[in-house]
């Protein structure tokens, strides 16, 4: 007869809050990214700012600094296009880069949701 063992991590109660926080800070830099290009994004910024400290040695830790990194290198990018925009031959360009940022974005936002409800750190 085989034995299954179940090997899912429990979460203390301050974990768990601590994920939850994490999680939502995921949806308001998500909600923000669709409605407005993350231009209000520095609120959950500001959390996770807040937040990461509290949340030293777990996985949650590299949640706040994956999100904080998102935004900041996204913010580059976007300074970057604006300052080729304005030299009307950098529009093309900047059009392109403004799409694979975007894309990458996106993509920050999904990889660290997903593992974050897998309760996997991410790269740091």
């Amino acid at each position: 007869m085989e034995q299954r063992i179940n090997q899912s991590l429990v979460l203390d109660g301050k974990l768990q809050t601590e994920k939850n926080i994490a999680w939502w800070l995921y949806i308001a830099h998500g909600v923000s990214f669709l409605l407005t290009l993350t231009t209000f994004s520095w609120l959950p910024l500001i959390i996770n700012f807040i937040k990461r400290p509290d949340t030293e040695g777990t996985f949650v830790r590299s949640h706040h600094s994956w999100q904080i990194r998102s935004f900041i290198w996204f913010w580059l990018w976007m300074v970057l296009c604006g300052i080729l925009w304005l030299t009307v031959v950098g529009i093309p360009v900047a059009i392109l880069i403004m799409g694979l940022a975007w894309l990458w974005k996106a993509y920050r936002l999904i990889k660290g949701i997903l593992d974050l409800g897998k309760n996997q750190a991410m790269p740091v």
